[in-house]
């Protein structure tokens, strides 16, 4: 039969050798080819055809772009380095189990091997006795029994300090022969999806970790079992070793434990190894111990550093937030609590503690024994509100971030919302500083009763229009809002009530009382009532004095009425205001100027908004300028710190002119005053070049300034325009102060003031939104000769007693040579001589 046929007939395959397989075999197996003891050699004529068996894919599989083999090689790899890996580790504690089991085994053995020897010891020592006996007729069954006895107990007490060594060291290789048994169970439970099973070691190393992190004294206890755990153990493998009796050895483990050093004195092998063995134990206890006591105190350290801790006060005042006014608060709230021998301030604010105490520190002001403590925390989260004991707290003030205003204004809704939640409730009153009067109402309605506002922008923008139209009250506002002068009090004096209010209004030698808390009214504050208003019980009387407890009512004074020189009305003239600059209540100042302003007069507009975008602004804030009675708009468009823009403007012909902080530079102080304070030295000095120079000496400022000086002819242009400049900084008040070439309104001075006269009492809250108002009552600057004539001696209950038959309070006045406005001056009864040029602060209704 063929080959050919074989094949085919053969459902076999054959395989044919190469002849490079051929000539390797024949060199390395070549007896395997011998038949009948000779060698096989082919023929030489005859070539023989090798056909080897190439098995080819049924199908087909395509290669790929990117090289697959080799990244399922090096996936191969990996595997076998993984697997390598984990076999070399458990090979290491296999190798380490094996080692601790040979050597308990030896400790083991050798002590079988000593008991063995005391015993052979002991039977010797019984022939000997037998001997002896012979010998010397000695009583055998005495001495053989006794050794008997005693021979018992031994081999009991072997026993046991047997069973004590066997004991502890299964106790100490048990957990780990069963976290080995259970990974076992647990890999071969799950062989054909072992890729997403967990192992055991990393289940018990999670648990352990959230074991450790949720319970607070989790470490100590662990530490503490496993100290305990080595004493017991310890003393185990010691009573196993040792003839000691088990309490002896209990108190020598912990020996060793406490201090590595007493091992030093144990005798043979056993002893000493165990020993050993527990003072390592000991000293990786003692080094936990260590980590654990140091890591307690850094992280307590840490926690005051950063402001964690829980401020336990009460009483207080808490601020939240932080902005340019917080420096100006606390100045005021220390010197209002200097009375009280020093108060708590607490302050809460999204930033690190130590940076706030180092502003804090940088303050150029006296606390006058004011704690400030700070914290770092969110007052949107109710954890940290009660870090700072709010619900404990005697007033809060919420500070208006810098920047927008509508977000700053959400911020403190958010923040009063937070508060409201507290469940302990609050005991004080919340102070809260708005960014735009529209916000008001939806704060009021989160935060109820327990809110007051105080709406900074419009505060400052209705201040900005009554210092313009009377130079001067811009310091006697600084003097009534801060408490280092006199300030508004309210307090009940029972033997006050049944008085008529013009007997009361003389009633107080260190004070002036300028309205009456009605209590009928529901508790409400009437500003300047009636003469003949009688008090009722309950009535509580609002005064201005220097602090809460200087003044008291006495018995009334003898007090001439008189009567004034003349009885008229200044009449109303018409005026030109220029307003440099953007403000988003713009509107609303304009509406205030309309109610106060004379028929006919004009309020020029200059600022860099286009005239277009300016009506949009003012149609959107609510503002119809067709229906302006009293003043018309003149809108010039330019940049206030550019001079031949400002040239371009009648700056001479201006009553008064009203620098304001421009919306677009705001949100930085320092930029918002650099453009004022550039804005206001170009106004004047284009002003002192317009208008002829008059030599003249300041008697008001106690100076003269020749001729040519700059600030000579800036203070000539003063005195003929009156000038208000916007400060938001108040570094920047000494430079104008030291200039006087403008009467300033400092913005955040007076906010803060106001702030912290509303924190100090809510209901002055109330007293300072009329006086800010449009309708009821303001401050005035009055005129001598609307009281008086020119010589006339009189006593400042005189004057206060004939400003009432015009309606008005007056408050303080101010001499033609001084600087500054004496509010609620002493000696009530004394006469002096008053000039025409001298001018009188009241409190009056609104023209």
């Amino acid at each position: 039969m063929s080959l050919d046929s074989e094949t085919s007939a053969s459902s076999r395959d054959w395989f044919f050798p190469s002849p490079s397989f051929l000539r390797s075999s024949a060199s390395q197996y070549g007896r395997r080819f011998y038949s009948n003891s000779k060698p096989y050699s082919p023929p030489t004529s005859t070539r023989i055809r090798h056909r080897r068996r190439v098995k080819f894919p049924r199908t087909p599989t395509p290669t790929p772009a990117n090289d697959k083999p080799q990244v399922s090689d090096t996936k191969n790899f990996k595997s076998t380095a993984k697997n390598n890996l984990i076999c070399h580790s458990q090979f290491r504690f296999q190798f380490a189990l094996v080692t601790l089991t040979i050597g308990f085994l030896l400790l083991l053995l050798r002590n079988m091997h000593l008991e063995s020897k005391v015993i052979k010891l002991q039977g010797e020592i019984i022939g000997l006795n037998l001997r002896l006996h012979a010998c010397h007729k000695l009583d055998t069954l005495n001495v053989t029994s006794s050794i008997s006895q005693d021979a018992d107990p031994w081999s009991r007490e072997n026993f046991k300090r047997n069973l004590a060594l066997f004991l502890s060291f299964t106790l100490l290789f048990i957990p780990l022969i069963l976290f080995k048994y259970i990974d076992y169970i647990s890999k071969s439970r799950y062989s054909d999806n072992i890729s997403e099973q967990v192992s055991l070691n990393k289940q018990i190393a999670y648990r352990v970790d959230v074991f450790l992190s949720v319970y607070p004294y989790a470490k100590p206890l662990v530490l503490l079992v496993a100290t305990l755990l080595l004493i017991f153990l310890g003393g185990l493998a010691l009573f196993g070793v040792t003839t000691e009796d088990l309490a002896h050895c209990l108190w020598l483990s912990w020996t060793y434990v406490a201090d590595s050093g007493n091992h030093a004195s144990s005798q043979g092998i056993g002893p000493r190894l165990v020993a050993v063995s527990i003072s390592f134990g000991g000293m990786l206890i003692f080094a936990m111990m260590l980590g654990l006591v140091s890591d307690a105190i850094s992280e307590k350290f840490d926690s005051l550093r950063k402001g964690k801790s829980e401020v336990v006060e009460q009483n207080h005042t808490l601020i939240l937030g932080w902005s340019d006014k917080l420096g100006s608060l606390l100045n005021q709230l220390a010197i209002a609590n200097e009375s009280l021998g020093g108060g708590t301030v607490a302050v809460m604010a999204e930033r690190d503690k130590e940076e706030m105490e180092l502003d804090i520190a940088k303050m150029e002001f006296d606390f006058k024994g004011t704690s400030v403590i700070c914290r770092s925390g969110s007052p949107l989260i109710l954890a940290d509100l009660k870090k700072v004991s709010v619900s404990k707290a005697r007033a809060i003030i919420v500070l208006a971030e810098d920047g927008n205003a509508d977000q700053s204004d959400a911020r403190a809704l958010r923040t009063v919302l937070s508060l409201t939640g507290v469940k302990e409730g609050l005991q004080g009153h919340i102070v809260v500083e708005l960014s735009d009067l529209d916000n008001e109402v939806l704060v009021k309605l989160v935060g109820g009763d327990l809110v007051e506002t105080v709406v900074a922008h419009d505060v400052i923008g209705r201040l900005m229009i009554q210092c313009a139209r009377q130079p001067g009250l811009a310091q006697i506002w600084e003097d009534i809002l801060g408490f280092e002068n006199c300030e508004f009090y309210i307090k009940r004096w029972p033997q006050l009530e049944g008085m008529q209010f013009e007997d009361v209004l003389i009633s107080f030698p260190a004070a002036i009382p300028c309205g009456i808390k009605v209590a009928s009214y529901g508790g409400k504050i009437i500003l300047n009532p009636d003469d003949s208003y009688v008090l009722q019980e309950g009535d509580e009387v609002l005064v201005i004095a220097e602090d809460d407890d200087t003044y008291a009512p006495a018995s009334l004074p003898t007090v001439w009425r008189g009567s004034l020189p003349k009885d008229f009305v200044y009449p109303k003239s018409p005026e030109r205001i220029l307003f440099c600059g953007w403000r988003r209540d713009m509107e609303d100042m304009i509406m205030v100027l309309d109610a106060s302003l004379a028929h006919g007069s004009e309020l020029w507009m200059f600022n860099d908004v286009p005239e277009k975008e300016r009506e949009k602004k003012l149609t959107d804030g609510g503002l119809d300028i067709n229906r302006l009675e009293n003043i018309s708009l003149v809108n010039r468009e330019g940049n206030a710190v550019i001079r031949r823009h400002l040239e371009s403007l009648p700056l001479e012909s201006f009553d008064s002119i009203l620098i304001l902080a421009d919306e677009s530079v705001e949100d930085s102080a320092i930029q918002a005053d650099s453009r004022s304070l550039a804005t206001l030295l170009l106004i004047r000095d284009i002003q002192a070049r317009r208008l002829p120079y008059v030599a003249m000496a300041s008697q008001a400022h106690g100076g003269s300034f020749p001729k040519g000086s700059w600030i000579g002819e800036m203070k000539q242009a003063s005195d003929k325009t009156v000038i208000i400049s916007e400060i938001l900084d108040p570094r920047t008040k000494n430079l104008l102060s030291m200039s006087k070439i403008s009467d300033y309104v400092l913005s955040n001075e007076l906010v803060s003031m106001a702030l912290a006269m509303v924190a100090e009492d809510r209901q002055i809250n109330d007293v300072l939104e009329e006086l800010f108002a449009e309708e009821g009552n303001e401050m005035h600057i009055r005129q001598a000769d609307l009281y008086l004539c020119e010589g006339e001696e009189l006593s400042f209950y005189e004057i206060m007693l004939r400003a009432r038959q015009r309606r008005e309070i007056v408050i303080g006045y101010r001499l033609a040579n001084a600087e500054r406005a004496v509010i609620n001056p002493p000696a009530k009864t004394d006469r002096r001589k008053w000039s025409l040029k001298d001018v009188f602060v009241v409190i009056t209704e609104k023209e």
